[in-house]
């Protein structure tokens, strides 16, 4: 396939330059963003927020698309289009490689206030994509359909999957992310810690941890759950401590016990 050759070349071509671009240069939060924020990153929700959720997820990930359908437009509507929770999110390429970069290509080619409309589609469209992908020129067309939707020709669709520094932004992001030690998607940090589902010693069922300390709410394990109701009992109470929390700063793990 066409899409997957120029996709694979860019992957090549674009290593090295993604290679030194991280950890080797600050890349500080700038206007508008909080503290748990990179220049780079791309966020939605109030910078004055004292909660700030990053995802790292892949527009190529089943179980990221699983989290955008089903337990992130209660986030979206509860916390971030209220201004409780900043959410940002950071590009990895998970899943099928070819598909995840010309997926990310068509949102950093639609204007930067349409991206998350575009990771919106992307995420809806997943499932034909990968099924038009049996087909020869099956996802091209599915892609430019989506790309079509968001009003780009299809001179600009093609220029944006052969634009090769933005192939070189995403390769980057996803190294960048590897070397932070996220290595699968979606993963999340809240505040900058990461959220984690393993087993506490001695116990068999799966609970949170932010950090090295285990969720507690109402006194027992936050169950590793990615469901909705669980990330929304998660986040009502680290905004519960937060609020609360007089002595720690905007560090959700210090109100872990």
């Amino acid at each position: 396939m066409q899409l997957t050759r120029r996709v694979f070349s860019a992957i090549a071509m674009t290593a090295a330059l993604a290679l030194g671009a991280c950890g080797s240069e600050t890349d500080p939060a700038g206007a508008g963003q909080t503290a748990y924020e990179r220049g780079s990153d791309r966020g939605m929700g109030s910078a004055n927020a004292s909660l700030t959720m990053v995802e790292y997820a892949s527009v190529a990930c089943g179980h990221c698309a699983s989290f955008h359908e089903e337990v992130w437009p209660m986030i979206n509507t509860n916390y971030v289009e209220t201004g409780r929770m900043r959410y940002v999110f950071r590009e990895m390429i998970t899943g099928s490689p070819q598909f995840a970069i010309a997926g990310f290509a068509l949102a950093h080619c639609v204007a930067p206030e349409r991206y998350f409309d575009m990771l919106d589609l992307l995420f809806q469209q997943q499932r034909a994509i990968f099924q038009a992908a049996g087909q020869p020129g099956g996802a091209r067309s599915q892609y430019l359909a989506i790309a079509r939707s968001m009003g780009m020709s299809e001179a600009a669709f093609d220029a944006c999957l052969n634009d090769q520094d933005v192939n070189a932004e995403i390769v980057a992001a996803h190294e960048r992310a590897l070397a932070e030690g996220i290595d699968s998607t979606p993963r999340f940090l809240f505040n900058g810690e990461l959220l984690e589902a393993r087993r506490a010693p001695g116990a068999s069922d799966y609970t949170y941890f932010l950090g090295s300390r285990q969720v507690l709410v109402d006194g027992e394990p936050l169950p590793g759950l990615v469901d909705a109701d669980t990330f929304e009992r998660l986040i009502d109470h680290l905004l519960t401590q937060l609020d609360g929390d007089t002595s720690g700063g905007n560090d959700p793990a210090n109100a872990e016990d």
